[in-house]
């Protein structure tokens, strides 16, 4: 009896508290391809959540011309409220620099912190500030989410390797 009496009461203290839990604002399943301008790159990233608040982040950037910056690492997210959710990642970049002489290539850490947050049923604002190796990063911009796979992305970055750019970017969200 007391043990049947147990599960009752777990069971409606569940979904007397599950108005409180909250999940994250935002998806970090997706995939997405982008261009950057000035100077001019085409890229894309990979997420994908390994459990509710943290996500594995893959990317590749590059000018094809022989020059790439990759980036693999672990990402945290979470919500601060009922319309944010504050991110961050941590990368480690392998980068193959190319100029008029030589091409060199190494391996650089990065650190960066964001939030995310929903201004209108399908806009969003997002900006993200780091560190890559010793050179500062942000990511900034607006995503329009046309339907709940599809989220168009312009805005402005810098991730370290090809100086500030403007970007446009197609999300995928599975």
């Amino acid at each position: 009896m007391l043990k049947t009496l147990s599960k009752i009461s777990l069971v409606a203290l569940t979904f007397v508290l599950s108005p409180f839990v909250q999940a994250n604002n935002f998806s970090y399943n997706y995939f997405e391809f982008r261009s950057g301008f000035g100077p001019q790159t085409i890229g894309g990233e990979v997420s994908m959540m390994l459990m509710e608040n943290a996500h594995f982040v893959g990317r590749v950037d590059s000018r094809f011309d022989n020059d790439w910056d990759a980036a693999v690492g672990v990402g945290f997210n979470g919500p601060i409220g009922a319309f944010a959710d504050i991110y961050g990642q941590i990368l480690l970049h392998h980068v193959n620099f190319v100029d008029s002489s030589s091409s060199s290539s190494e391996f650089q850490p990065e650190f960066n912190l964001g939030g995310r947050v929903w201004l209108a049923n399908q806009i969003e604002v997002l900006g993200r500030i780091g560190l890559h190796d010793e050179r500062s990063v942000f990511h900034a911009g607006v995503n329009f989410h046309s339907t709940e796979a599809l989220v168009l992305f312009a805005g402005a970055r810098n991730d370290g390797v090809y100086g500030p750019q403007f970007s446009i970017a197609a999300r995928f969200n599975y």
